[in-house]
């Protein structure tokens, strides 16, 4: 569903418990998706090691060694190449490549993982997201997804009007 939900908007509000595979599963998912086009997907993660511990996982789960199909970049580390289509990135990180490239260009998914956690790189990241989708890709759309556990919706409902919000209840195991 979330895919289909991505045809019909460009930005998307997902709601899901630990475990139900936002940060591994959606990003592998979306990245097969007609609409991208051959454009990448960034990742937000709060910490470096999140960014790290995730990319490690997605690219094993391809069979891949990190910086193939997914990267990641961090403060003073990087793991991606030409051929990189998900790159795990922090708020910092993101930053630096909103201020190389306003527009994106190479970007068709921005997704916030663990928004709930909220730290001034991130509610800036996605605020020059919006600025980015609304005034500088309004012919090639970037998409923004903002996924946790715990969103307080009503506020990002406010500051993304049209996004549908998407629950999952995932699998909850003892």
């Amino acid at each position: 569903r979330l895919t289909q939900e991505f045809t019909q908007h460009h930005q998307v509000i997902l709601q899901a418990p630990p475990g139900a595979g936002k940060t591994t599963q959606v990003p592998l998912h979306l990245s097969t998706a007609p609409w991208l086009e051959g454009k990448k997907i960034i990742m937000l993660e709060p910490r470096r090691i999140a960014a790290r511990s995730c990319a490690l996982y997605m690219a094993s789960l391809l069979g891949e060694p990190v910086g193939a199909t997914v990267g990641y970049r961090v403060r003073q580390d990087s793991q991606v190449s030409s051929k990189t289509q998900i790159e795990v990135v922090t708020g910092g990180v993101f930053l630096r490549m909103l201020q190389e490239d306003p527009s994106l260009e190479s970007v068709g998914l921005v997704i916030f993982d663990e928004f709930h956690e909220r730290q001034l790189d991130s509610d800036l990241g996605l605020a020059l997201s919006i600025y980015s989708q609304t005034l500088l890709r309004e012919e090639d759309p970037l998409r923004l997804l903002v996924m946790s556990a715990t969103l307080d919706t009503a506020a990002l409902e406010r500051l993304l009007p049209d996004a549908p919000v998407l629950t999952s209840s995932g699998r909850m195991f003892p």
